[in-house]
Parts: structure tokens; sequence; C-alpha cells
């Protein structure tokens, strides 16, 4: 009875944390890509709904990408939002050169609408923070003061990315008509070139509208489950343990 007990309590701990590696992200979980660009909880929040945003990372870890991490804001934290769509695409890269002043997005080698059904979105922090529309050009400081984590698993039909190889990840969310606007939060971890948005079919550089610092975003993109094999694995060893 007691090893009963004892087996049925691995696999309720194994689903239970199965569940959370599926669903949220947090600092200290694994990931595939160069490092986890983290929210700046005093950064900017770029709209989302009217341009596509894009920034690039490296592939560390060969295979699907089929969970991606995303940290956003609403407008002046009003509470009526509803995001109806949010369409990811990831591209090559078109490296600097001298006739090419910045890196940036070039062909799209996959692309995806996530309905809401398919992603989670919960409170991760708060910050003093600023909202920027940089194809307007507006920008307002101390607009908001909370971010979210949107949490996008299990993809299907996933893309499957390179070791070693540099991508952009392209992302444009939709709200509902009279849903307050939503934007990608700017990241405190910066690597390789800077972040861009699209503007009249061009890609520009994304910066600091006061400071005019580089800006790159908050994302991260996580193993599929890996992790969950894993735990698995770990039931599994138990379970042979009690068995000898």
């Amino acid at each position: 009875m007691k090893s009963a007990l004892q087996i049925s309590i691995v696999f309720i701990v194994v689903g239970y944390l199965s569940a959370v590696a599926a669903a949220d992200w947090t600092v200290g979980d694994p990931y595939k890509m160069h490092y986890p660009q983290l929210p700046d909880p005093n950064g900017w929040d770029v709209g989302w709904c009217h341009t596509r945003l894009a920034d690039d990372f490296q592939c560390t870890e060969s295979g699907p990408i089929s969970d991606v991490h995303l940290w956003v804001s609403v407008q002046q934290d009003d509470p009526n939002v509803l995001i109806t769509n949010i369409h990811l695409s990831i591209h090559a890269n078109i490296p600097w050169e001298p006739n090419t002043p910045y890196s940036h997005p070039g062909a799209i080698l996959w692309e995806r609408d996530i309905l809401p059904y398919q992603f989670t979105m919960r409170q991760a922090g708060q910050g003093d923070q600023g909202w920027d529309a940089p194809w307007l050009p507006y920008w307002l400081q101390h607009d908001h003061q909370y971010f979210h984590q949107i949490n996008i698993t299990d993809i299907s039909d996933p893309f499957v990315q390179e070791k070693d190889t540099i991508y952009w990840l392209d992302v444009q969310g939709s709200v509902a008509e009279n849903s307050a606007a939503v934007g990608w939060k700017t990241s405190q971890n910066h690597w390789s070139d800077d972040a861009v948005y699209l503007e009249g079919g061009n890609w520009a550089r994304l910066i600091d509208p006061v400071t005019g610092q580089s800006l790159d975003m908050a994302f991260v993109i996580t193993p599929e489950p890996a992790t969950l094999s894993l735990l698995g694995l770990g039931g599994l060893a138990l379970l042979r343990r009690k068995r000898k």
C-alpha cells in the first residue's frame, strides 16, 4: 500500500510539474536561444497592432520552436483588453553589410496565427513604463505600471531551427474593436542588432525615443517538452527502484 501511494504521488507531482512546464516560463527554466531577453520594468512598450515588430536571436539547440514566451503591457493599464490574434513569423537574417546599414529580417521561413485559446497571459511584474508608437511618431513616458507574460506553447507544425543560425522573430498582435492597445515590451538584455519595426514596407531600427539608445524586445524561446520527458524519466526511475 505504501509503495502504491508513493507511486501515485510521483505521478501527481510529475503531472503537476509537466503542466507548469508547459505553460509559464520563469527565470532559471530552460531556453534555446542565446539567452532570455528579460523585460525591462522601466522600459517601453511598443504598440504591435499597427505594425510588425521583430528582433534577432541565435539558435543554441536544433529542433522545433514549439514554445515562445513574450512580455507585453496594456496602454494605460486599461482593463478593457481582448487580444484576438498573435501573428508569429520566423525570418532569415540579412546581416549588416556596407550597403545595408543594419541587419534586419529577410525571407519568411515560417508563420502562424495564434488564437486566444492557444496562449495564456498572466501578470508578471510592474514598473514605471512608457508607451511608444514609432511609426506615428508618438511616445509617452509614465504611461502604465504593469506588464504581463504571454505563453504560447505546443505550437502546431512548428518551425525547426538549426543550431548557431541567426533568425528574426516577427510579431504582430490584433485586438477586438473596442479593446485597449497592447504593446510588446522592450528588454533589459541586449543582443546583436537593434529590434526593428515595419514602416512603409521597410524595416526601421527601434531606438529609445528619449535617449536614442538601442532597443531589443523581451522574449524567450524554450525547448519543446524536453523538460517533461526528464520529469517522466525521473518518475519511471523511481518506479523501477520500487520494483527491485
